[in-house]
């Protein structure tokens, strides 16, 4: 091989490289706070929440960012948010205690609209499929996961009755790690994921076993991607897990079902380690993030391809639009460029 072809494809191989890492567009870092709440209202409207009662808005496509703690909640960790539009947004506080506070004034002021002291309360997630009906997933509770629907956008929650609720296996939960454990469907359905000593898919009627790593406080499902294919066609579900304390380990992290999870299927080639957020951006194509990267499929994820090693907790695309933003650890906040 000539020193010219070799240094040619030095160059090649470069470029590539160089393309790859430039499809992350950084828009903020460099502070203490850690970010695993998001939502994009549209392409200008992103809200997120984190660590320190930390709120984030901003109305120009992450160009400019206002930022508030909310007061009184200064040692709040907001792990879920939901935003209407650049006045309303809702933020859920995970526990000591657990509680979800509403704004309609773009986060001047807040009014606590849930609240529980209960020993072992947590709460992980939240998932709302119009700007009235919404459900909160918490942590088991006397063996019960913890259900609260709202009906009126957040200003009251009531608590599904404890026979209803789905049981835990001991050493079960969910991760409080990117607000997409749960997934709302217009009927009233919903699902989530949990993880830990069982990582299992429940509904209204109990948990289904998931073939995804499990068996330590550390491993399970963290995230569910739901496409909608017509009432007479199951729906496609692609959930995302691994290991959080060996987050480059790729073992049983991936699961997609296209029949509503009567039968799984795992990746030909899976994310490239833990992932704790996944997404659709379109009807094949989906993103996935976790510590150790940011990894992207476009068939529908049976492959994947790592686009950084940057890690980012959380990933979302505009609810009308096109942007697809990403947050984490340091006050992180990225655009992804396609």
């Amino acid at each position: 091989m000539s020193a010219r072809f070799t240094l040619l494809l030095v160059i090649y191989f470069s470029l590539r490289m160089s393309g790859t890492a430039q499809t992350i567009e950084l828009l903020t870092s460099g502070t203490t706070v850690s970010i695993r709440g998001m939502s994009v209202v549209n392409d200008n409207i992103i809200w997120v929440s984190g660590t320190n009662g930390t709120v984030g808005r901003s109305l120009d496509a992450g160009k400019t960012w206002q930022w508030i703690t909310v007061k009184g909640f200064e040692k709040t960790d907001f792990r879920d948010i939901e935003a209407f539009g650049p006045q309303t947004a809702i933020i859920m506080g995970i526990a000591e205690p657990a509680m979800i506070l509403k704004t309609t004034d773009g986060g001047v002021n807040w009014k606590t609209v849930f609240t529980d002291s209960t020993k072992g309360m947590f709460l992980d997630a939240m998932d709302f499929y119009d700007a009235k009906h919404g459900i909160v997933v918490g942590d088991p509770i006397d063996s019960k996961f913890f259900i609260a629907k709202t009906i009126n956008g957040g200003n009251n929650w009531r608590k599904t009755p404890s026979v209803m609720q789905s049981k835990a296996i001991p050493g079960e939960g969910c991760f409080a790690s990117s607000g997409t454990n749960v997934h709302y469907f217009r009927n009233k359905d919903f699902l989530f994921v949990s993880g830990g000593t069982a990582s299992r898919l429940h509904d209204d009627a109990g948990g289904r076993p998931l073939p995804i790593i499990q068996g330590q406080e550390s491993t399970g499902a963290n995230s569910i991607a739901v496409r909608h294919n017509g009432p007479k066609v199951g729906d496609n579900f692609i959930i995302v897990g691994g290991d959080f304390k060996h987050d480059q380990d790729t073992t049983l992290n991936c699961l997609i079902t296209h029949d509503d999870g009567h039968t799984w299927i795992h990746p030909t080639t899976p994310p490239h380690g833990y992932r704790s957020c996944i997404i659709y951006l379109s009807n094949k194509k989906l993103l996935c993030c976790g510590t150790s990267g940011v990894d992207l499929s476009t068939d529908g994820g049976m492959t994947w391809r790592l686009i950084t090693h940057d890690g980012f907790h959380v990933c979302c695309k505009a609810k009308k639009g096109k942007s697809v933003f990403l947050a984490g650890s340091n006050g992180r906040i990225a655009k992804l460029l396609l």
